[in-house]
């Protein structure tokens, strides 16, 4: 009703306007019969209201519609109410319906742009780590000082085409994983035998403690990419050599833990709501080049869809904690 009154105002104006003007017109050639006008005054009122009457019932549903906002429906032009079949209602609905399928083309081309650039960014993340083993191979007979730092740029560059290649896949994640019981032990030893080459670059000490018989319901090679990208900020950020980056497993009630501690530079204060927003890198990325802020980002997306909580806590000067709670596990 508001909206009709709205649309209508403007002729109920003009309306009492002609109104006055006339009875002023009456008034200066000398008729002055009062009853007479306010006759008039009333017939014309009645056809006025009468117009305004019909108009609100023939797009009543019309109005109805206009001021309801659309709530998980798409814009087709098609009401879910009665439709109204009046010429303004209909070109409405024809002008919506047009503009609907013009955007559905575009949509659609836009998405298979999209799908075809994801595509090529898959196989090429995968032809370059090809490559990059083969020059692996070919080092690992060699002790040469040199050798030893182009493999470590080897392990560097083999992450970040692991960093493409998650972040374009992790858009059709539901096509891409397979969840089963798992032994956190071998998972976390698995993953930090991988990383070695950094632990030893760094002098760092990985030590593992998880309770015997622990298991978690996830996906080994996307726990797996979750757990190499905590492991390598806590290697990054820990300074002092000799250090020690404890790795626990431990069941509490019905969950399993995988808590991953550091002895690093920890984190501020003001800087840990957001280190899970994209290319967040902070007060940390600005004193470590390195920090591509997308790291933290996947395990959180990674994390939440696979089902499992994520924690972090830290202190400046002492270090960061990192928990991975998984649901239901097995004990």
């Amino acid at each position: 009703m508001r909206l009709f009154l709205q649309e209508q105002r403007p002729l109920i104006v003009v309306y009492i306007a002609q109104l006055l003007l006339v009875s002023l017109i009456y008034r200066l050639d000398g008729y002055r019969n009062g009853k007479v006008v306010l006759y008039a005054y009333m017939i014309s009122l009645l056809l006025l209201l009468g117009y305004l009457a019909f108009r609100y019932i023939a797009n009543h549903s019309f109005y109805r519609r206009l001021a309801q906002p659309i709530a998980g429906e798409a814009v087709t032009g098609e009401s879910s109410a009665e439709s109204s079949h009046t010429p303004l209602a209909e070109a409405l609905q024809q002008l919506l319906r047009s503009q609907f399928r013009q955007y559905s083309t575009e949509l659609h081309n836009y998405k298979h742009k999209i799908e075809g650039h994801l595509h090529f960014i898959n196989q090429w993340a995968h032809q370059m780590k090809t490559p990059i083993s083969v020059i692996h191979l070919i080092l690992q007979d060699d002790d040469d000082p040199r050798f030893a730092a182009i493999g470590d740029e080897l392990d560097r560059l083999k992450k970040g085409l692991d960093l493409v290649l998650y972040t374009a896949r992790l858009d059709t994640f539901e096509h891409d994983f397979y969840v089963e019981q798992l032994p956190l032990e071998q998972v976390v030893r698995g993953v930090t035998s991988e990383q070695k080459r950094l632990f030893i670059r760094r002098r760092i000490y990985p030590a593992v403690r998880i309770e015997s018989g622990l298991t978690a319901a996830s996906d080994e090679k996307w726990l797996s990419f979750v757990l190499t990208q905590i492991l390598t900020n806590a290697v990054r950020y820990t300074l002092k050599e000799q250090g020690t980056v404890h790795l626990t497993g431990y069941a509490r009630g019905e969950q399993a833990v995988l808590e991953i501690r550091d002895e690093g530079i920890g984190i501020p204060a003001s800087d840990l709501p957001r280190v899970f927003d994209p290319y967040f890198t902070g007060e940390n990325g600005r004193r470590f080049q390195e920090s591509t802020g997308m790291g933290l980002y996947l395990v959180k997306q990674i994390l939440d869809k696979l089902g499992h909580a994520l924690e972090i806590e830290s202190k400046v000067g002492e270090g960061t904690t990192v928990r991975i709670i998984f649901e239901r596990s097995v004990c």
